[in-house]
């Protein structure tokens, strides 16, 4: 089964999404990522969404694979008009979770203001206890 989510995030702006279960026994692996703004082709930007395991302390714009806790980034910009644009959308789609996630985005623009749009499509993933207990772990420390 696959879940769905969508939303706005202004600039510097944090969201949670809600999948822990009581059991744990259910896991989730992202199928889709997109992201959007919400006036594209009339002003610039530079938005930056990045989806955690574990709650931020801040939103910043540096991406780094090696954090363990990092499950997707999308990156769009475009100036104000419409001669460069940009997307990438990267989704570490092998990795199961059982407990909430984070999402952060940014409009790292000379002068950001740009909120951004997104589309999140999880797939459900039924979990033995072992699974579970691995996930729920992983999810709590931060580590894979």
């Amino acid at each position: 089964m696959i879940k769905s989510f969508r939303g706005q995030l202004a600039t510097s702006g944090k969201e949670t999404i809600r999948l822990s279960t009581n059991t744990g026994m259910i896991g989730y692996k992202i199928n889709k990522l997109q992201l959007m703004p919400t006036n594209p082709g009339t002003t610039a930007y530079e938005n930056l969404l990045k989806i955690f395991t574990v709650p931020q302390t801040s939103v910043t714009g540096t991406v780094d694979f090696s954090d363990s806790t990092l499950l997707g980034v999308a990156y769009i910009a475009n100036n104000g008009n419409n001669t460069t644009n940009d997307t990438t959308i990267v989704v570490f789609d092998n990795i199961v979770v059982n407990q909430d996630i984070y999402l952060t985005q940014i409009d790292l623009d000379g002068t950001p203001t740009q909120a951004a749009n997104y589309h999140l499509e999880l797939e459900q993933v039924k979990l033995d206890l072992s699974e579970a207990t691995v996930a729920t772990l992983k999810d709590m420390r931060g580590t894979e």
